[in-house]
């Protein structure tokens, strides 16, 4: 028996620690290990690779993480009422758990890691998603992550698999399929965290790709995508204008007519239009 399986059950853990999720930091919980050491399947062969993990709580995703091999997990935790239950894990898997009580948009985790990466984690609903653009949109790449096996709320997963003419297509989808290959891996109903949430949740695997599927400034074009769907029952040449004084012919230059609304247009067409944007390869 590994001495992960010594420790006391998670209910236990949250009750000893005083671990009540808070609405404030996101959080939920969940407490059936069967299910975290399935989501930590989920994301691939650990053996070899250092995983990051964002809001472990209690640390049921962080024994899954551990329990199915990894090389070594770094845990960041902005919670400091976690941080006991936590050295509790770490207590048990000696030099292959580290844990960091800090917000994980302040933090560079490739301090601490090293590579080949992974990152695994059920992500606090309040700051995933700007979490997932800072690791879809570095300015080098590959990024220092080989996969995301990330939790969300359903509809923002939804969001992430999108195609154009979907009423989920937009930001969340150009960027992720840009420079990966996402995809919904488990679907989880609210009666599977602690507390309950309000909406069903799923798993998304991304796997990075080696290059952009074509070839843009990230910074330009996470504007121009932004600002296009930030007024999406827009024709693009009133949602893109000011952003440059010659936007029409830029558009038709991309193969987007300027009626044309975002949800209709394709990853390289918007790829295309970020290069001939002011600062782009092509537009001067």
């Amino acid at each position: 028996m590994s001495r992960i399986d010594t420790l006391p059950p998670l209910s236990e853990v949250i009750a000893t620690h005083g671990l009540a999720a808070r609405k404030s930091l996101g959080q939920n919980f969940i407490l059936d290990l069967n299910l975290t050491a399935r989501i930590a399947r989920l994301a691939g062969d650990l053996t070899e690779c250092d995983v990051l993990e964002i809001g472990p709580g209690p640390g049921g995703l962080t024994r899954g993480l551990l329990a199915e091999g990894a090389r070594r997990v770094l845990a960041i935790e902005k919670d400091a009422r976690c941080m006991p239950a936590l050295q509790e894990i770490s207590d048990a898997m000696p030099g292959r758990l580290q844990v960091i009580n800090a917000d994980a948009l302040d933090l560079d985790p490739l301090q601490y890691l090293a590579p080949p990466i992974r990152v695994v984690a059920n992500l606090p609903y309040n700051v995933g998603t700007e979490l997932l653009i800072r690791w879809l949109t570095p300015k080098d790449w590959p990024p220092f992550w080989q996969s995301l096996t990330l939790m969300f709320q359903r509809e923002v997963a939804e969001r992430i698999i999108a195609q154009p003419g979907s009423k989920a297509y937009g930001r969340l989808a150009l960027l992720s399929q840009w420079r990966a290959t996402p995809r919904i891996v488990l679907g989880l109903p609210p009666e599977a965290f602690t507390p309950p949430p309000k909406v069903s949740s799923a798993v998304v695997h991304f796997e990075a790709l080696s290059e952009p599927r074509f070839p843009a400034d990230p910074k330009i074009l996470e504007r121009v995508v932004a600002r296009a769907f930030n007024q999406r029952r827009k024709m693009l040449r009133a949602a893109l204008k000011g952003s440059a004084p010659d936007i029409e012919d830029r558009l038709i230059a991309a193969g987007i007519k300027p009626t044309d609304r975002a949800e209709t247009v394709g990853l390289e067409q918007f790829c295309a239009l970020a290069r001939r944007m002011p600062g782009g390869s092509e537009g001067g």
